[in-house]
């Protein structure tokens, strides 16, 4: 992660800083219904292969949410407009209420997040303070490859997600749902199209962490 920029106020990192830690210790609070709610919570138990399936699912899903705080935390830190950061907060209102929904669902599976949250914390932080320098029109831009990717990415998940567990699949589609609506907001506000290494670079890191997370 790179030093504070002096230029920026010394506050604006502490609240950085704050999101950070609250982030990390599980005490998101969600700002809308749990999509889980409309299925009954007294369904049968998922068996023990499906159960795993989906704790494994839903565990890379809470670390992607964990590295959405600290995109948008960053790329807000260092936007260029008012109106642009207040576009990035208002998203990472939303990627709240899907952390604090992995999160619960991770605990209704009775499985635990990633060991390694700190290190992807750190590392999408510094990646999104990097978007941010390259200026608004690329920060944007970076939101809607990183929303796409995403966006597909819980696609696959509706697909090997089991049947049975439409607790998970309705909190993936709402997910899904959100994150489309991001990358649409965020090329309508001016994202540029990133170079195609670029979203070859995003797509392999992305790649490792998606593995990585499924065990760890």
């Amino acid at each position: 992660m790179r030093l504070p920029d002096p230029a920026l106020p010394i506050d604006a990192w502490l609240v950085a800083a704050d999101n950070a830690l609250r982030t990390l210790a599980g005490v998101a609070h969600a700002g809308r219904p749990y999509p889980a709610r409309q299925v009954h919570a007294d369904q049968e138990p998922l068996p023990e292969p499906e159960r795993r399936l989906s704790g494994a699912l839903m565990r890379v899903n809470h670390v992607g949410e964990i590295c959405a705080q600290a995109l948008y935390q960053a790329q807000a830190l260092t936007a260029r407009s008012d109106g642009l950061r207040r576009q990035m907060d208002r998203a990472a209102r939303e990627e709240t209420d899907h952390l604090a929904w992995t999160r619960q669902r991770l605990d209704e599976l009775g499985d635990r997040p990633s060991r390694l949250n700190p290190l992807w914390y750190a590392g999408a932080f510094g990646i999104g303070l990097l978007a941010g320098r390259l200026g608004d029109p690329a920060s944007l831009g970076f939101v809607v490859e990183t929303e796409r990717q995403v966006e597909e990415h819980l696609a696959g998940h509706l697909d090997r997600l089991p049947e049975s567990d439409q607790r998970s699949r309705a909190i993936v589609a709402q997910m899904k749902a959100d994150e489309a609506r991001h990358a649409d907001e965020a090329q309508a506000a001016g994202g540029v199209d990133l170079p195609p290494p670029v979203r070859w670079m995003m797509r392999a890191a992305a790649r490792v962490m998606t593995a990585t997370a499924h065990r760890i």
